[in-house]
Parts: structure tokens; C-alpha cells; sequence
């Protein structure tokens, strides 16, 4: 199972917030190239990147920022937030970006969905979170009437490849992941499906493992230091 730590961006800084809520915003590191290379440096092949404030505004903010952790450092980066066209999808995976994170645009526009799965394949993945079931979007402000199995399934038949699923009331809270939904979630679909949110100790780490999906994302346990990022890719390598 692959470990991606990640690292969120909001008015140029990393931060983490709890629960998705934009008010609990608070700074977690002070530079992110610095951050991703102490990740790079205990073993991690994969980064993950938010722009936050691009989710809320629906373009990209801190693409800059992103595209400078990028060329500083030799890890597959994915990102996700405000990527709403094709011409957004371009201007990162033409930039050094692996895989970009369609969220609310899966949710709105499955169209787009489907035209980038036919530019770029596998490196478009989608990011569905719910709130009690139902998918929620634009910086998770906006809770749909869409359970997140059903979206998963018209992925699914988009060719999506890879899903982000992140229960929105664990995130950030380090109360653990919620494995109920990402079971069902990984028994319903093909897609390689990768966990976000609540995830807090190596517990955790094998917990998902357990349970055959292909990626964890790990944020606030890095930073609070209640996951020792090294320990976490050994644990997600073991056969």
C-alpha cells in the first residue's frame, strides 16, 4: 500500500484544517519544498497537494507554490483543488505533476471527467468526500443529495482509474479512518481506491492494508507526530 504524506495550501502556507472547516486553519510547517523533501527523505515516493484556496474559489491559487515543490523535488506529485477545465489539467500535468485530483468537477461536470480520463488516462484521479454518505464539494462547503457509491460507480464507468475517499467528519480529527465506508467503497468498484482523512497511527496504516487498498494519505498525524512517516511506508511495503 503506498503512504502519501500530504501537504495543504492556503494563502501560500501549509496548513491543515479539521473537519474540512476552513476557520481551523493553522499553520502546520513553515516552507512546503522543505517539507516535501524531509518526506522525500524518509522513504516516500508520492506527495499529495491541495490548494485550498483554489477549491473554494474554483481556480487555481497556488499553482506556483505547487508547481515550485514540483521541480524541487524527485517525488510523483498528485494534486488536487480548483482544477475545474481541461486547461487547468494541462497546466499541471504539462508542469512536472503526475496525476491531478478532479473533485467537484466529478460531482458537477462528468463530462470533463470523462474527456480528461481520455487525454491522460490513469493520471486523473478522483476525489469523492462525503459527509454521512452524501458527497459533498466546492472546498466541501456544498453537502449533495449524491451518495458517494453511486459516484463512485459513474467514475467508475468513466475510466477513472483512482479514487481519493475521504470522510469529511474524520478528517483531521485523528480519530481514525472511516474503514466501514472505505470498504464498501473497495468492494464496489474497481478503482484502486486510496484513504484520506482520520488516519492517525500506524494502527491505522495496517488497519487499511488489511482491508486491499492501494494508497493512504497521511497529513496531521505527520505533523502532530503520532505517525512516524518511515514506519508507515515499512507497514504499507509488508507483504
Amino acid at each position: 500500500m503506498v503512504i502519501l504524506p500530504a501537504i495543504d495550501m492556503k494563502g501560500g502556507e501549509c496548513v491543515r484544517l479539521l473537519r474540512g472547516d476552513y476557520a481551523t486553519a493553522h499553520k502546520v510547517a513553515e516552507n512546503p519544498v522543505e517539507t516535501a523533501l524531509r518526506f522525500q527523505g524518509a522513504g516516500a515516493q508520492w506527495l499529495h497537494m491541495v490548494d485550498l484556496d483554489g477549491a473554494k474559489d474554483a481556480r487555481m491559487v497556488n499553482r506556483e507554490t505547487i508547481l515550485e515543490v514540483t521541480r524541487a523535488c524527485d517525488l510523483n506529485v498528485e494534486v488536487g483543488g480548483g482544477i475545474r477545465d481541461m486547461e487547468a489539467v494541462r497546466s499541471y500535468l504539462d508542469n512536472g505533476v503526475t496525476r491531478v485530483i478532479l473533485g467537484s468537477a466529478a460531482l458537477k461536470n462528468p463530462d470533463f471527467v470523462k474527456e480528461a480520463v481520455q487525454a491522460y488516462g490513469e493520471r486523473i484521479a478522483v476525489g469523492i468526500d462525503a459527509r454521512g454518505g452524501m458527497v459533498a464539494a466546492e472546498g466541501w462547503t456544498d453537502t449533495s443529495s449524491v451518495h458517494y457509491l453511486d459516484l463512485a460507480m459513474q467514475m467508475e464507468q468513466a475510466g477513472v482509474s483512482y479514487i481519493i475517499f475521504t470522510d469529511i467528519d474524520c478528517d483531521g480529527t485523528l480519530s481514525g479512518p472511516n474503514l466501514t465506508q472505505l470498504d464498501a467503497l473497495n468492494q464496489k468498484v474497481s478503482c484502486n481506491i486510496i484513504a484520506s482523512g482520520g488516519i492517525a497511527t500506524l494502527k491505522d496504516i495496517v488497519n487499511l492494508k488489511s482491508l486491499g487498498l492501494y494508497g493512504a494519505i497521511c497529513g496531521k498525524s505527520l505533523y502532530s507526530g503520532s505517525l512516524n512517516l518511515a514506519q508507515a511506508i515499512a507497514a504499507g511495503e509488508e507483504a
